[in-house]
């Protein structure tokens, strides 16, 4: 999986923000929020998979509008393992996260409030995940290969950010 590797790439390059602390705190937000949900790790698994095709949909949008830098910037600004409300208003419009909710509640069965309230903290996690191939030195800089490799797919199903943290998980658990 090209963006697993990119991620693993950014953990062993000094100039990149990646580290094995960082990629922790993402699987651990991901296993809190399924346990505080009462979700099984497959269906959590699911809904980030369609919280981060959303979310490629609307940074490749804003890349096409206002360029590599911009995208970089809210990646930045919003990434995290906390909620984060904002981060929901600064990549979607109220048409796109209802169609979000409703593919997510369709595809796993989840109760579209539950989604809803559980997208404040995935939509964080996903982008924290791409903030991982940041520049350490210059992090506004539009040169983040992780990013890059999210947005350029060619939806061939190949980069799923609910794998990635799958594998990022085992790859941690056997470092």
């Amino acid at each position: 999986m090209k963006l697993f590797d990119q991620i693993v790439s950014a953990i062993s390059n000094p100039t990149q923000q990646a580290s094995t602390n960082q990629i922790g705190s993402v699987i651990n937000a991901v296993q809190q929020l399924s346990q505080t949900y009462h979700t099984d790790p497959g269906t959590t698994q699911s809904v980030l998979s369609i919280v981060s095709h959303f979310v490629r949909s609307s940074l490749q949008e804003k890349r096409a509008t206002g360029g590599n830098d911009l995208v970089q910037s809210l990646v930045n600004q919003f990434s995290g393992t906390s909620a984060n409300s904002a981060a929901i208003a600064a990549l979607f419009s109220i048409p796109q996260l209802n169609e979000m909710i409703s593919a997510i509640a369709s595809r796993t069965g989840l109760d579209p409030q539950q989604i809803q309230s559980m997208l404040p903290l995935l939509i964080p996690v996903v982008l924290q995940l791409l903030q991982t191939g940041a520049s350490s030195e210059n992090p506004q800089t539009g040169s983040n290969p992780v990013l890059n490799q999210f947005l350029d797919a060619n939806n061939d199903g190949e980069v799923n950010i609910g794998d990635a943290i799958q594998l990022a998980s085992r790859f941690l658990t056997n470092r």
